[in-house]
């Protein structure tokens, strides 16, 4: 994995409830970050951990929506997992073959990713989690990059939507948290 102390900037949109109620207290100094519960959907992205879109806080805006709550986070990467780098493609083709003779021998199937733009990522989640589980050194983060949405213009290749995410999995690599500054809360005391 990556040693090296990379730091970057995460913006986490809750949403819902409880993870709302959660964000309010953590950025109020009512709980700490190891309280912070990481996702284990079994379709999360990139394995199970806390969700941060890198370097874009109207993203996690976006996700949060009208009712939610965004989190900044100065994260220390640690020993990451980077999906974009070739290395780590690799490894995650031998983990997925390794896991397909595995399913074989029992006589399962591999869980697929589904849905539309296959973004219900069951198989990736399965790779990725195997991969992180497994490896000599504990995985603290994994990264990817990911081409989502519509064509940015007509004709083009670039999307919209195109976004790095970061799943935390060590909340230890979570130096400090802020409330990210938006037009709303500009200059206000």
């Amino acid at each position: 994995m990556d040693r090296f102390a990379r730091i970057i900037l995460g913006y986490h949109g809750a949403k819902t409830g409880d993870a709302v109620e959660y964000g309010r207290r953590l950025l109020l100094g009512e709980v700490g970050v190891d309280e912070w519960r990481p996702s284990e959907n079994e379709f999360d992205w990139l394995g199970h951990g806390i969700y941060f879109w890198e370097h874009s806080p109207e993203r996690a805006r976006r996700w949060a929506g009208a009712g939610g709550i965004v989190i900044g986070a100065v994260i220390q990467l640690g020993n990451c997992l980077d999906l974009t780098d070739l290395q780590y493609t690799e490894l995650l083709r031998q983990t997925h073959a390794t896991l397909q003779s595995n399913y074989d021998k029992e006589g399962k199937t591999l869980p697929k990713n589904t849905g539309r733009e296959l973004k219900n990522r069951k198989l990736d989640c399965l790779v990725i989690n195997d991969l992180a589980t497994m490896s000599a050194e504990r995985v603290q983060t994994v990264r990817g990059a990911f081409e989502e949405g519509d064509e940015a213009f007509p004709g083009a290749v670039l999307r919209k939507e195109t976004h790095i995410q970061v799943a935390v999995r060590d909340p230890q690599c979570i130096l400090g948290i802020f409330r990210p500054v938006t037009e709303q809360n500009r200059g206000a005391e």
